[in-house]
């Protein structure tokens, strides 16, 4: 049960961010040259006879009528534009990848492979010379949207703008469009160039980036915002080129909010075009119970195997009955202590899959002015206090060890206990200091850094989470004792609401990873979209800067070991254990396997097969 080989364990689905982890286990991020491991999973069935890590070659696939029931969890679909940053989740992700194509995917380990039925790429110089890093993209020819139009570079070129390049248009609080990254548009300056309309265009990074396989992946279609805002699709383009503020505004204002659907209302096809496998059904979205996508007759590449996918907004908590009953065929459940001996219950009617994720659970503390955490209130004695007195190997006992033997209390951030450089990471970065419960030592704390206590701590999730919720209750029992005064504030939407606004004082979730070094850049640098809590540190961000601009290696394993020492030492957060995994499904489908990538179980649920 262990992934071998894998490199730096935190990237995304949107290239320089990852995904917000669902209760369910993708999460919300090995490597830049696309080196693999070994996925090594349990399976109590049959079903999936492939034995490498990418997509199987299913030969010629002829879809079948039928339609397959799966649920991440009770969050509604917020609508066609899943990037930004108050719908970026594993939860709307996984709906937004059958429907969008990318250059390439995730394997089941976080090996990066290309989608060569949408496009190839190819670096044309950088990589092995001292050149600039200069790569080459060339879509299908046959690639089209469901509306008929072609995928072209300007779908690429709203892309890039959409991540607000720096120098002529806004940056920070006043950026135009609200995109979970900037990062297409930081490291490549020019954007996408190419005769406008075009299948093919190059890009130029300003500086050598460890992550260029992965940075550019799926794009919106460009004509239909250019219809909105009177315009033809090559002239948006043209007003890229142009840097037209005045009109990338417009653009803005629909991409921002015209993506955005209300419950139960479903984007016409001519406004929320598919260039994947499926498109939206018409009618298919019921408010608060479930959307579905069919398949896309006008998809070029493979055809899916079956030709509906419905995602029902379900309480995690009832995923395994609903997976007795037949109301769900796939579920991934957060694997809590019941959990395996639940489904085994079950007997021969499921087939259960177990696995090692790229997904971590941790703590964050809110850094915004006035907050009690805050560099000018109770600042690094008061985070270190809470260090001290946070119960993890406590939680990671009687939570995560029951389902795997094996669990440690995870010590860092951008490497996993089972991955092979994690021991000297750690030993690099950290003393050990805050391994062990110290009432004493967080009380001592609490008392120098001057804060009347008690002192009221709000930790912040998504609610409903029962493991979770059991986090808390232990981090209550532990912390109050030491002069805080530990509140539950778990919410329903906790990621589009509170940790948006920065309304707690200790967030508590997990990043899903995958395939990219330098995403945690995202996370940790100052004024990143991502940086939810506000930490700054200059530090940090040169040692980011160093490490997203070198192909080199050592210098990027260097880097890590740097950013992990600071990180702890000026306590951004906490990380507390690395997710194990579960996947259950009906006995006798065909195709459903378990990944380590944040893409989760659903990674490639166009190939999914009903039994017979």
């Amino acid at each position: 049960m262990k992934i071998r080989r894998t490199a730096q364990a935190v990237a995304v689905l949107a290239a320089g961010s990852l995904a917000l982890a669902a209760c369910t286990s993708p999460a919300d991020d090995d490597n830049g040259d696309t080196t693999g491991g070994d996925d090594q999973t349990e399976d109590t069935g049959g079903g999936d006879t492939h034995e490498g890590t990418d997509k199987a070659d299913l030969g010629d696939v002829s879809t079948v009528q039928g339609d397959i029931f799966f649920s991440t969890g009770q969050d509604e679909f917020t609508g066609y534009n899943t990037f930004t940053s108050g719908t970026y989740s594993t939860y709307n992700n996984v709906i937004s990848d059958r429907y969008l194509s990318s250059f390439w995917y995730f394997g089941t380990d976080g090996t990066i492979y290309p989608n060569e039925e949408f496009g190839t790429y190819e670096a044309i110089s950088g990589v092995e010379d001292d050149g600039p890093l200069v790569i080459e993209y060339t879509i299908a020819d046959d690639a089209v949207w469901s509306d008929g139009t072609p995928v072209t570079n300007l779908d690429y070129m709203l892309d890039w703008v959409s991540q607000n390049p720096e120098g002529w248009l806004p940056q920070g609080e006043d950026s135009l469009f609200d995109h979970v990254s900037h990062s297409f548009a930081q490291y490549v300056p020019e954007g996408p160039q190419g005769e406008l309309g075009a299948k093919t265009f190059t890009i130029e990074y300003a500086e050598k980036n460890p992550d260029w396989p992965i940075i550019v992946s799926s794009a919106f279609p460009a004509h239909v915002v250019a219809e909105q805002i009177g315009m033809t699709a090559e002239e948006f383009g043209q007003a890229i080129r142009d840097e037209d503020v005045e009109a990338m505004e417009q653009a803005a204002e629909f991409w921002n909010t015209g993506w955005l659907s209300n419950p139960g209302e479903v984007p016409d096809e001519s406004l929320a075009p598919s260039n994947g496998p499926y498109r939206f059904m018409e009618g298919g979205w019921t408010a608060g119970q479930s959307i579905t996508l069919e398949a896309n007759p006008n998809y070029w590449g493979t055809p899916p195997a079956t030709e509906k996918v419905t995602f029902r907004f379900l309480d995690a908590s009832t995923h395994t009955q609903s997976l007795e009953n037949g109301d769900l065929n796939v579920i991934e459940p957060q694997a809590t202590v019941d959990t395996v001996p639940d489904l085994e219950a079950l007997g021969d009617a499921v087939e259960i899959k177990t696995g090692s994720e790229l997904t971590w659970e941790h703590v964050d503390f809110n850094f915004l002015e006035g907050n009690v955490f805050a560099d000018d209130q109770g600042g690094l004695a008061l985070r270190e206090a809470f260090a001290y007195c946070l119960p993890r190997e406590q939680i990671v006992e009687n939570l995560i060890r029951p389902i795997d033997p094996e669990a440690v209390v995870m010590n860092a951030r951008e490497v996993f206990p089972f991955q092979d450089n994690y021991d000297e990471v750690v030993d690099a970065a950290y003393d050990g200091r805050f391994d062990e419960v110290d009432l004493d030592e967080a009380t001592r704390l609490v008392e120098e850094s001057g804060i009347t206590t008690p002192i009221d701590v709000r930790i912040g999730y998504s609610a409903p989470n029962p493991r979770r919720t059991a986090q808390v209750e232990m981090i209550k029992s532990s912390c109050d004792q030491a002069g805080f005064n530990v509140i539950d504030t778990g919410t329903a939407d906790f990621f589009s609401n509170a940790i948006v606004a920065g309304d707690y004082e200790v967030a508590l979730f997990a990043w899903a990873g995958s395939g990219q070094i330098t995403s945690g850049e995202n996370i940790y640098a100052t004024d990143r979209p991502q940086n939810y809590g506000k930490f700054s540190n200059a530090d940090v961000d040169a040692a980011w800067s160093t490490l997203a601009s070198s192909l080199d290696p050592e210098v990027q394993a260097e880097q890590v070991k740097v950013i992990e020492g600071l990180l702890w030492d000026n306590l951004y957060g906490i990380p507390i254990f690395a997710h194990p995994g579960v996947v259950a499904h009906t006995a006798g489908m065909e195709n459903v396997r378990h990944t380590a990538a944040q893409s989760g179980v659903s990674w490639n649920a166009e190939q999914w097969l009903l039994p017979e």
